[in-house]
């Protein structure tokens, strides 16, 4: 009976050393076939880490120059090389930089420069600006009609006492009816319709 048992035993052992080899061999013609795939998709990864790493690096660089630049403006905002440095660094930060001094030494001139920027929010604002520093009843007007526009309220007062000072209260009226309720401008709307004609 021990002599069974022993043999037995030494045929699961040789069951499993034979199921170890297979599975070996299976692996070993799995790497095999697919060894290049392996190699090429670690490389893969590794690159693409590397260039994550990289394009972080750049974006930090470009962002430390922009506030660089921006923070010498702010001292000197008669420096050419600050804001050269800022426009090749940040072309949005450039035209906001732009549009305030803009603003601040009232030039229009600097504003009809920024008319077709690519900043949303910068050319939004100037059409307004440009429309209000020439007194533009059409460009007012455009400037009001267009939907997500951000000063469209201030655009209808200002459209509404161009007509009030060309005595077209009617025009006026209907004009000043567009501000909504619930608009901050809404008394300012309220009293021009009721008080402004003169």
């Amino acid at each position: 009976m021990s002599l069974k048992q022993d043999i037995e035993m030494v045929k699961e052992e040789l069951n499993s050393e034979e199921k170890f080899f297979e599975k070996a061999v299976i692996t070993e013609k799995f790497i095999k076939k697919y060894k290049n795939l392996m190699i090429g998709s670690v490389v893969a990864l590794i690159i693409l880490v590397v260039a994550n790493v990289a394009y972080s690096i750049n974006k930090q660089n470009t962002l430390d120059e922009a506030n660089s630049a921006l923070a010498t403006l702010q001292k000197d905002a008669s420096s050419k090389t600050a804001l050269a440095s800022l426009k090749a660094s940040s072309p949005a930060l450039y035209d906001v930089w732009t549009y305030s001094q803009a603003i601040a030494n009232n030039d229009v001139k600097a504003l009809e420069k920024l008319k077709n920027s690519k900043t949303a929010l910068i050319s939004d604002l100037v059409a307004y600006e440009l429309a209000a520093a020439t007194k533009d009843l059409k460009a007012l007007e455009t400037y009001s009609s267009k939907e997500n526009a951000i000063y469209k309220d201030l655009a209808i007062i200002q459209e509404a006492v161009i007509l009030m000072q060309e005595s077209k209260i009617e025009e006026s009226h209907t004009t000043l009816s567009q501000i909504s309720i619930q608009s901050p401008l809404a008394q300012v709307a309220n009293a021009l319709m009721h008080y402004g004609v003169k």
